[in-house]
């Protein structure tokens, strides 16, 4: 199943030819993924442009999306990385305060699809919830 088409145009819209083909790529996977989850967590996923940039949810919550950074990389960056125990996957911004971890790329070369699948394996299995922060007052909650 593809990437949605808000998702290719958001890609298509990269100046940068290695830009698109990072994001392409990066589209490709993660839905690739979230397209193989068990029916009752697929009927809860969502890809949209969110805050300016792709990301997928489920059931709501933000679960991965990538962004441009400055002109020379791309950001993969999972909501609830910090959790997942990966010296490659550092806290991205460093400092954050909360449980947000990425990897930037900077050429198609660069991505592992062994290490983004074990990643997007990881993002379902380990979530924050955080749909609910603002209720929460900036708390965050472990949901898995």
């Amino acid at each position: 199943m593809p990437p949605p088409k808000e998702i290719l145009a958001y890609n298509a819209a990269f100046p940068s030819p290695d830009y698109r083909e990072i994001a392409d790529t990066l589209a490709a996977a993660i839905d690739a993924h979230f397209s193989k989850l068990p029916k009752a967590l697929r009927d809860t996923a969502e890809c949209k442009i969110w805050h300016r940039h792709p990301v997928w949810f489920l059931d709501g919550n933000p679960i991965v999306g990538y962004s441009p950074i400055g002109k020379d990389a791309i950001r993969l960056m999972f909501w609830s990385g910090q959790s997942f125990d990966e010296p490659g996957l550092p806290a991205d911004p460093p400092g954050n305060k909360f449980k947000s971890a990425g990897i930037r790329y900077t050429a198609t070369a660069d991505i592992s699809a062994k290490d983004l699948k074990r990643w997007l394996k990881k993002s379902i299995d380990i979530q924050w919830d955080y749909k609910n922060i603002v209720k929460r007052k900036g708390k965050l909650v472990r949901l898995k």
